[in-house]
């Protein structure tokens, strides 16, 4: 029997990047960047690879290396109503499994998504799965851009924040932490940092977009948390390798280059 997942990946890639303008379309080592994410993605098990885009610039470049494009509209607010239409575009079933790949992530790991998509498949009370890695350095955990998840026992996602969580009452005696004197967290700690990486199942996709964003998504900033308001579980997968460098301002991608010369 077969155990692996079947599972399609969309890479949502906007043109109108606030701090980036035309981020997707970024020359790195000789390729446009989403060019880099769609090979990557295509490094996993996915049955199928799809660039989602609202933008004609980036479906010309993408036609130079694939046809499986897809023209969105520019209404979504998230990469997630991005899929949520491609999911309904393509007609795939309401049961299939779909990995949100970004499409600036040019060194994004088969590994994580190909794990990704065997949680969903694996946990049956989950409509969404996803990952995280432990926190070891006290700065990390009070850094309000990284994010922290707290799981139950069966390694479903309990909460999501930019706050320190857990607060370790007995060691954490200040809330500034440059002041903290620690510089590592205590033995035996549960701090873990969320990887922005997800895998959704079509029908958690369609009630997502009939969802109205909860007071807890709007004060933490975090989409995640509107399924979580509403029931739908999430399970989270621990890894121990960091996710590959991601591009959010220009000088990401002198470093993600140099990474990419370096290991061919």
């Amino acid at each position: 029997m077969n155990n692996k997942p079947d599972f399609k990946i969309v890479i949502p890639a906007r043109y109108a990047s606030s701090r980036l303008p035309g981020k997707p379309l970024k020359i790195i080592a000789g390729k446009p960047m989403i060019q880099h994410t769609y090979e990557r993605a295509l490094q996993s098990q996915a049955s199928e690879v799809v660039i989602a885009t609202d933008d004609q610039r980036i479906v010309d470049a993408a036609k130079q290396f694939t046809n499986d494009i897809v023209m969105t509209s520019s209404d979504h607010a998230s990469g997630t109503e991005r899929l949520a239409e491609v999911l309904q575009l393509k007609n795939w079933a309401e049961q299939s499994i779909i990995v949100n790949v970004q499409g600036d992530e040019p060194l994004v790991s088969p590994m994580h998504i190909n794990l990704v998509a065997e949680s969903l498949k694996n946990n049956r009370k989950a409509g969404m799965s996803t990952l995280a890695t432990p926190i070891e350095m006290q700065e990390e955990a009070f850094d309000p851009n990284i994010v922290k998840v707290v799981m139950d026992h069966q390694g479903y996602a309990l909460y999501f924040s930019r706050a320190v969580i857990p607060w370790a009452r007995d060691d954490f005696k200040m809330t500034d932490a440059s002041q903290q004197s620690i510089k590592k967290l205590p033995e035996e700690s549960h701090w873990y940092r969320h990887i922005g990486m997800y895998a959704y199942r079509g029908t958690a996709l369609k009630q997502y977009i009939m969802l109205e964003p909860c007071e807890l998504e709007k004060t933490e900033s975090l989409e995640q948390l509107r399924l979580l308001y509403n029931g739908i579980g999430i399970h989270v997968s621990i890894v121990r390798d960091e996710p590959g460098h991601g591009v959010d301002v220009a000088a990401d991608i002198d470093k993600v280059e140099q990474i990419i010369m370096g290991n061919s």
